[in-house]
């Protein structure tokens, strides 16, 4: 039976990708020429830059970490992360006016800048083009707060490199993590709510839709229509939304969840806002379904990210 590691020597594990500032990165979106999906032989035969093979079943693993003011979690964060079996750590920087970018230049990983604050959906529209970019055949989204455990990153990798799953998430309400992890009540009743509703709408069945913790294969990056989501936290919805349509397969993993004062969340203002996008988006995909409306969000012609070079530091 083939092994699901090929490890490498240690000296071969790590990779550095520091450099100087480039200039604020381009806008994504505006032409429809898609990109290939890499054929089995030509992912297979993917290596990392220092020559060595990648780890899990010969698949390259990058983890992106969309950031914004993240200068009292990041170090955490990166530190716990598994770098034994991931290829790549590429950091986003929403304009941040800490001094994430400055911590961000002392680590292992490649730093790429937004001259403005986009938003959180669109620092992951960069984050995945990045990725693809740099020839990622699995890519797990990983919060720099420190609110997810980065240990789970090989696990999450795997369960998409076996081949049984296009998506994993990592749920913080399967089991009973959420809320000893500090998970406001009303929160949890809204995901709780929510994740009902969208469940019989959406005709699937998943523990919740809202966690931040995601491992993608490099073909659902490249097939869904993610230039047409929201540059806000509705992306994450739309997203999964997109993936259910398309028929993806979709596991998740027990996660368990921290909240304290600096892991990033959102107001209850904010939290509402996106609560009623939520509940649009499932309408959106029922009528969808139904043939009612044609919508880009779901539709072929909807616009996918489109891979260029350079652009990053």
């Amino acid at each position: 039976m083939e092994s699901l590691y090929h490890l490498p020597s240690r000296s071969a594990v790590v990779s550095s990708w520091l450099g100087s500032a480039e200039p604020p990165l381009k806008h994504i979106g505006g032409s429809k020429s898609y990109p290939e999906k890499p054929s089995d032989d030509a992912s297979a035969a993917r290596t990392r830059d220092d020559g060595a093979k990648a780890v899990i079943l010969g698949k390259k693993v990058v983890v992106v970490m969309p950031a914004y003011e993240a200068e009292k979690t990041l170090l955490r964060t990166y530190a716990e992360i598994p770098r034994e079996t991931v290829d790549e750590v590429i950091l986003v920087d929403d304009h941040s006016s800490d001094a994430t970018v400055e911590l961000a230049r002392t680590l292992e990983l490649h730093l790429a800048i937004h001259g403005a604050n986009r938003g959180y959906g669109a620092n992951q529209k960069t984050c995945y083009r990045l990725a693809l970019e740099r020839g990622a055949d699995i890519v797990v989204m990983l919060h720099p707060d420190y609110q997810y455990s980065p240990r789970l990153v090989t696990a999450m990798a795997s369960m998409i490199a076996s081949g049984h799953f296009d998506i994993v998430l990592g749920s913080r309400i399967l089991g009973v993590g959420a809320l000893a992890g500090g998970m406001p009540l009303y929160k949890y009743v809204a995901n709780r709510v929510l994740t009902l509703i969208e469940n019989l709408l959406l005709g699937f069945k998943l523990s919740e839709y809202h966690t931040g913790y995601r491992a993608f294969s490099r073909q659902v990056l490249i097939d869904l229509p993610l230039v047409e989501n929201s540059d806000d936290f509705l992306f994450d919805n739309q997203m999964l939304a997109q993936a259910i349509y398309r028929r993806y397969s979709i596991g998740e993993i027990s996660c368990p969840t921290r909240y304290f004062s600096e892991a990033s969340s959102i107001n209850f203002r904010r939290s509402c806002v996106y609560g009623i996008g939520v509940l649009a988006t499932a309408i959106r995909f029922r009528l969808q379904k139904m043939g009612v409306i044609r919508d880009r969000l779901f539709s072929d012609d909807g616009l996918r990210l489109v891979l260029t070079a350079g652009e990053t530091e």
